[in-house]
């Protein structure tokens, strides 16, 4: 292959290395678009983005390679989605379709930086076909083995115990037509009392043991000697604790210091019967949406704690237009933006007391007031107009940050 082509490619590589973090957002987007099921929740949704990332990176590693390119290498975490599908019940041809999702935008994303990184009167269309056929033979080869993964574990699950109850859960949590008792005997867990669900993860791969001895720990704390759980992914784990009466909240929080520290728990409230399986459920995957990836965040979080921000996300582009409506130049994805907005919302949150605020933010009272008269300047009006809207805003962009944040065109 001609040198020029290789190091051309190469260029282009590394640009779209520098703006990793955009393209694989613009393919999470696409592939949410025309594969909801995949960002069902916070667990598969990470495990698919985590997916996107890796593939991106290796093809990148491949093209910078153009004349002698490595062989394929499916990254784990590929794989790791490719199980997770299964194990959810969501069909294979899901793969195909957001596999398809994320080459376009790759492709999309890769002609723009020809255009902009090749020098003007160069010949582009040599770089193209060499890097498109790269790409296009990089994403057949991972879809295969990825598939060939999916079907394996689709053997191993697909008869059983363990896959007759995880169909019975996702059947309830989908509010089939299943009676009680019947469900109750298909799962070996008894629905007609009180349930406190609970969302298990790490922000990385853990054993799943450790999950275990989480779900333990705080299923003992609760009164449950023998919870029910259903894996959700290589770093979560959904959790039912049955009780007759509400377990103890605070008993709950201090059972979990004693497990492993990479593992966080989202609680849902206590709701009984089998429509309160469902509900307290779907509140703590709630929770679980706005803290995932946080890796300062809460280790313990509850329903009660975050329910209006959690029902406020529960739509993220309705929450992305309502965070743009009413912070305006405030929502922008930078680190300026950032600052102010986080010094805002603890303003607002210690009742516009400077002092207290500097004590949080670790800077001095002049430089919060410095801030927030720069914010107030932004936003064209008083903090104190429409503080509801503004505390829950800078809240939302707290919690799930760019993914609702207006980045620069």
């Amino acid at each position: 292959m001609d040198a020029k082509i290789t190091k051309d490619i190469a260029i282009v590589a590394d640009r779209m290395l520098e703006n990793e973090d955009a393209v694989v957002r613009d393919m999470d987007a696409a592939v949410r678009e025309l594969v909801p099921a995949l960002y069902a929740d916070a667990a598969i949704a990470s495990e698919c983005s985590a997916s996107n990332r890796a593939n991106l990176r290796r093809y990148l590693t491949i093209a910078r390679q153009a004349d002698q390119p490595p062989p394929v290498e499916v990254p784990p975490e590929a794989l790791d989605i490719a199980r997770t599908v299964v194990r959810r019940g969501i069909e294979v041809p899901a793969v195909f379709q957001g596999y398809r999702a994320g080459q376009q935008v790759v492709c999309q994303r890769w002609m723009q930086a020809v255009v902009s990184e090749i020098e003007p009167g160069s010949d582009v269309g040599p770089v193209l076909e060499r890097s498109l056929t790269l790409l296009f033979g990089y994403v057949d080869d991972v879809l295969a083995q990825v598939v060939a993964e999916a079907q394996r574990e689709r053997d191993q699950v697909v008869s059983g115990e363990l896959a007759r109850r995880a169909e019975t859960m996702r059947l309830i949590l989908a509010d089939a037509p299943l009676t009680e008792a019947d469900a109750s005997r298909r799962l070996g867990y008894e629905l007609a009392r009180s349930h406190t669900a609970v969302v298990l993860w790490a922000e990385s791969a853990v054993p799943p043991e450790d999950l275990e001895k989480g779900a333990r720990a705080l299923a003992g704390a609760g009164g449950d000697p023998s919870p029910l759980t259903m894996s959700a992914g290589v770093s979560t784990l959904w959790v039912w604790i049955g009780t007759t009466t509400p377990p103890s909240l605070d008993d709950l929080r201090k059972a979990l210091v004693a497990t492993p520290e990479s593992v966080r728990a989202a609680v849902g409230p206590t709701e009984r019967g089998m429509e309160g399986f469902r509900r307290s459920h779907d509140a703590a995957v709630g929770v679980h949406r706005l803290l995932a990836g946080q890796v300062e965040g809460e280790r313990f979080a509850t329903y009660a704690e975050l329910e209006v921000t959690a029902l406020a996300a529960r739509d993220e582009h309705r929450a992305a237009e309502f965070i743009a409506a009413t912070l305006g130049p405030l929502a922008a994805d930078e680190p300026n933006a950032a600052r102010l907005r986080e010094t805002l919302r603890v303003f607002l949150e210690e009742a516009d007391n400077a002092p207290r605020a500097a004590v949080r933010l670790h800077t001095h009272r002049n430089t919060v007031l410095q801030r927030v008269a720069r914010a107030t300047d932004l936003l064209g009006h008083d903090v104190g107009e429409r503080r509801l809207a503004l505390s829950l805003a800078l809240e939302l962009t707290h919690r799930l940050g760019p993914r609702v944040l207006l980045r620069a065109s």
